[in-house]
């Protein structure tokens, strides 16, 4: 079995939100809302078998989908997967 990638890409990024809501990814918008990046974090930690400590910055980086593919890169880059 492989490992998944180091870091969420855009799209998979847009693939975990849009399976908030049972919608389609032409529906989720680049603004995340507070609800949405709850999930986000928690399908990223369930997906990647991490726990994220993020700091109040780095949630409000995580504002926008392309500022959330760029913190989970910049967090996630280093992590060991087990």
């Amino acid at each position: 079995m492989s490992q998944p990638p180091a870091a969420p890409d855009r799209a998979d990024v847009i693939g975990m939100l849009a399976s908030f809501g049972d919608r389609g990814a032409d529906a989720v918008a680049e603004r995340i809302g507070s609800l949405e990046l709850t999930w986000l974090i928690t399908q990223v930690e369930e997906r990647y078998a991490v726990t994220l400590e993020l700091s109040d910055e780095e949630l409000a980086q995580m504002s926008t989908v392309s500022g959330a593919v760029a913190v989970l890169h910049d967090v996630l880059a280093g992590s060991v997967h087990g």
